[in-house]
């Protein structure tokens, strides 16, 4: 019991820092939307729309370099610091060879703006916000690297720091580019592109400056004494990284053409799906923190051969997740009226949206558990199986489930948005039960099997 109770310390020490992380990540998002929309309507819509393209663009690049977490986590854990460095400036390389595509792809987006059919005043200020942040690409990444260091090296405390550097940044320069004050041209929902990118550079230089004045972290050397690219060390973090960035980015566009589908059923419907949504990302932070912590602490376990220990985190995390999600879930049913008040003053969105709640109080729990056990996975560098998984269920079963209950009558009268929410935890629910029986196989293997891997990787 005691073993449990400290391993289970940990975690919240560990998963604390990234939930405030996450924290100050979404509310430079709200300040975008608010200042934006401070301008008018449209301006607000180019952010929203903007972000919709932008955002899962780079999820998919965190996605790849997701895997330097469990990589520097299993070499600290194994006694092998000396190869972190190697490692870490591996991913610089990485970081920066994706950067590239990614520049091209984002700043040509406009392609996709025009597809949506929108008023051409919101298309151009889209356009214009695309432009401006997607010169922070190559930051963004290198950051990311820096941070996947850090959490690592079991120290998860520099994201929040600078992220809320970050959001402390955000506000102001918003105001003097969003509003054209200090002598600068007020840009409107372009501002806030133009702010997100200083932001991204702030972050990505405050991050090296923390690295180098931390005595434990500027210890690794990752600044020192640098190697040339190597093919294959790269290689094996694409191997590692690329289906946890498919698999991100088949999560993500799961929602995207969800609320693509539900679009035509009109305003009201949208709105309420929309409140629904909203919430349900806001308390995905907390599942999502666990999920960090759980990955770097197995990594570092399995690093040292510490596979019994492992067992125990993978327990000790599940339980720590259900326990908050039933008290997330509880908490969004009974009070799924006050929430969705908060959001829209319109009784019909308040009441389709209080439905939708009850259902996103069972989607916590089985989303709880699912996100959870993909960091388990990542601590044991399972990638691919995360990936094989997470296509079949939510797409081959979540989706199809919501699709048939959503939009047809083949089984009951078509459900709406609601269709979708029962798909949503139907696919949740096969992922969850999924990936639980890989991480039962996984830990029954010997540890020969864990070193067979590793020399295949």
């Amino acid at each position: 019991m005691q073993n449990y109770l400290h391993q289970t310390r940990v975690l919240i020490k560990l998963s604390i820092p990234v939930l405030l992380a996450q924290v100050a990540q979404n509310s430079m998002g709200i300040v975008d939307t608010v200042m934006a929309g401070g301008v008018s309507a449209t301006d607000m819509a180019a952010v929203a729309v903007a972000s919709s393209i932008w955002f899962p663009i780079m999820l998919f690049n965190i996605g790849m370099l997701l895997a330097l977490v469990p990589i520097t986590a299993q070499l600290i854990g194994g006694g092998q610091k000396y190869k972190v460095a190697i490692e870490i400036q591996q991913g610089f390389y990485l970081s920066l060879f994706l950067s590239i595509p990614t520049f091209i792809l984002i700043f040509n987006a406009g392609f996709i703006v025009n597809m949506m059919d929108i008023e051409p005043l919101l298309a151009q200020k889209t356009i214009g916000y695309l432009h401006a942040i997607v010169w922070s690409v190559p930051a963004f990444l290198l950051f990311q690297v820096m941070r996947s260091f850090a959490e690592g090296s079991a120290d998860t405390k520099p994201g929040m720091v600078i992220g809320f550097i970050g959001l402390l940044a955000n506000i102001p320069l918003n105001w003097i580019f969003v509003y054209g004050k200090l002598g600068m041209p007020a840009l409107g929902g372009v501002g806030c592109g133009v702010a997100s990118a200083i932001v991204m550079y702030l972050m990505c230089l405050s991050m090296g400056i923390y690295i180098k004045l931390n005595k434990n972290l500027d210890s690794y050397l990752i600044f020192y004494h640098w190697v040339k690219p190597n093919l294959l060390a790269i290689k094996k973090l694409l191997q590692l990284g690329t289906p946890v960035a498919f698999s991100v980015f088949f999560e993500v566009s799961l929602f995207a053409v969800v609320a693509l589908l539900v679009a035509p059923l009109g305003s009201i419907t949208v709105a309420a799906h929309q409140v629904a949504l909203n919430f349900s990302s806001i308390m995905f932070m907390i599942p999502f923190s666990i999920s960090t912590a759980v990955s770097i602490r197995i990594g570092y376990q399995v690093g040292g051969k510490d596979y019994d220990n492992a067992k125990v985190t993978t327990k000790c995390a599940w339980t720590v997740g259900l326990i908050l999600a039933i008290i997330t879930g509880g908490f969004t049913a009974i009070f799924r009226t006050d929430i969705a008040q908060l959001y829209n003053d319109n009784p019909q969105v308040i009441g389709q949206a209080s439905f939708y709640m009850l259902l996103c109080a069972i989607y916590q729990c089985v989303d709880s558990c699912q996100v959870i056990s993909q960091g388990v996975m990542r601590g044991y560098k399972d990638m691919k199986a995360i990936f094989i998984r997470t296509i079949f269920s939510y797409w081959g079963c979540g989706f199809s489930t919501g699709y048939i209950l959503g939009l047809t009558d083949l089984v009951v009268p078509r459900m709406g948005p609601a269709g979708f929410w029962i798909g949503f935890i139907v696919g949740l629910s096969f992922a969850a039960i999924l990936f639980v029986m890989r991480i039962f196989w996984l830990q029954r293997q010997p540890p020969i099997y864990f070193h067979q891997s590793e020399k295949a990787g």
